[in-house]
């Protein structure tokens, strides 16, 4: 399988380029990151902007969020796995985001404006947001424990008919007249003995406890690990004789005879198996589904925090460019590493604009602000998310 992509979100004022257009400073990216990645135009409708109090706080819950959104896609991406036992090929084909590739719908993004409407406020969306990737992991969780708990009782129902004697189902082996029934005084008991010690167990078995009665074992049937018995004692000592069996390592067999129980049991195998065959179905849809809306809400969630992280950088009023970066690790290093060098002057620029767009002087006090903004992450002179889609 060919190692995921690394995407990298970068916003920059127009000002990087001498004509201050937009397609000149998408430009002026694209010549900085050089051979290392692909740049891609990202387009980010401009939203209602608040206060800087505001602003400073949503970029700290959408830092949160977004991390939020990336376990969500991650918890139902591993579901997926394991559901398709972990066969990259068909995993790869449930993992598109709105019936596209990952790659092709980050490349070709737009923001959904009928289903997250730009005009409303940024914390609005920011609920909607939250409340959405909840629903999500809420959902397919649900189901994928509905699918698992029938998919072990299956495999229990299957095991018990599957095997060896110490643990599987006597219902189709052990016949009704082997069994001594309603008698007041006696009881007959089911043992599964390990085949090496058979022996052992024909010559002790009687005198293990009092009562047992004499030349009572009876074979029922073996197999490659055990050998099945029946021992018949007195009710008053069956207790005292089943604990001495186990200390024996012999293996007592809970096990009452029961009318047409051999075909209720193949009954329960057949419509467990139907159920779980049901519930695969739906699901790997949900899953697909799941994955799909789950990393559609976490790529707006990165828009909206490249917006809000962009208002606090580079103050108002908007004038800036965002391009989405495909690259690699390695490419990736080498990208902010030559971003670091042409863009240190922005720095200067954080928060160096008021309301009016009238040039303020940074100070410590901002500088703290715009890295708390970024959710703790270490502080790059513009605007940078690094993410992985997998």
């Amino acid at each position: 399988m060919s190692k995921p992509s690394k995407y990298l979100l970068v916003s920059l004022p127009t000002s990087v380029s001498s004509s201050g257009h937009k397609d000149d400073a998408l430009t002026a990216l694209r010549t900085c990151i050089s051979t290392d990645g692909s740049t891609f135009p990202f387009t980010i409708p401009e939203f209602k902007i608040g206060t800087l109090d505001a602003l400073v706080g949503q970029a700290d819950d959408l830092s949160k969020l977004a991390n939020a959104c990336e376990g969500v896609v991650g918890k139902v991406g591993e579901s997926l796995r394991s559901i398709l036992d972990g066969d990259e090929e068909k995993i790869s084909q449930q993992k598109n985001i709105n019936d596209k590739p990952v790659d092709q719908y980050l490349r070709s993004f737009q923001w959904n404006k009928s289903k997250y409407r730009a005009d409303k406020s940024i914390a609005d969306l920011v609920d909607s947001f939250q409340k959405e990737i909840a629903g999500i992991d809420n959902d397919v969780k649900a189901k994928f424990n509905q699918y698992n708990s029938v998919k072990t009782n299956l495999a229990a129902s299957q095991r018990k008919q599957t095997g060896n004697l110490s643990t599987r189902s006597l219902i189709s082996i052990v016949p009704p007249e082997a069994l001594i029934r309603d008698s007041e005084y006696l009881e007959t008991h089911l043992l599964a003995i390990p085949n090496a010690t058979v022996k052992d167990f024909l010559k002790t078995y009687e005198s293990l406890t009092e009562l047992v009665v004499p030349r009572s074992a009876t074979l029922i049937t073996k197999d490659d690990e055990f050998t099945l018995y029946t021992v018949s004692t007195f009710k008053k000592v069956s207790p005292e004789f089943m604990h001495k069996s186990r200390e024996k390592r012999w293996v007592p067999r809970d096990f009452k005879f029961k009318e047409g129980g051999k075909e209720e049991e193949q009954k329960e195998v057949e419509e467990l198996g139907k159920e779980e065959r049901k519930l695969w179905g739906e699901a790997l849809r949900l899953g697909r589904t799941g994955y799909s809306e789950g990393a559609m809400v976490w790529v707006h969630v990165l828009a909206l925090r490249v917006f809000v992280e962009t208002v606090l950088r580079y103050g108002l009023p908007l004038d800036f460019v965002c391009g989405l970066v495909q690259t690699s690790d390695n490419g990736a290093k080498k990208v902010k590493t030559r971003m670091d060098s042409a863009y240190s002057y922005l720095a200067g620029n954080a928060f160096g604009r008021d309301k009016k767009g009238r040039v303020q002087k940074d100070d410590s006090a901002m500088t703290a602000e715009i890295q708390a903004g970024g959710g703790g992450e270490d502080y790059t002179a513009y605007v940078y998310y690094e993410f992985e889609i997998v």
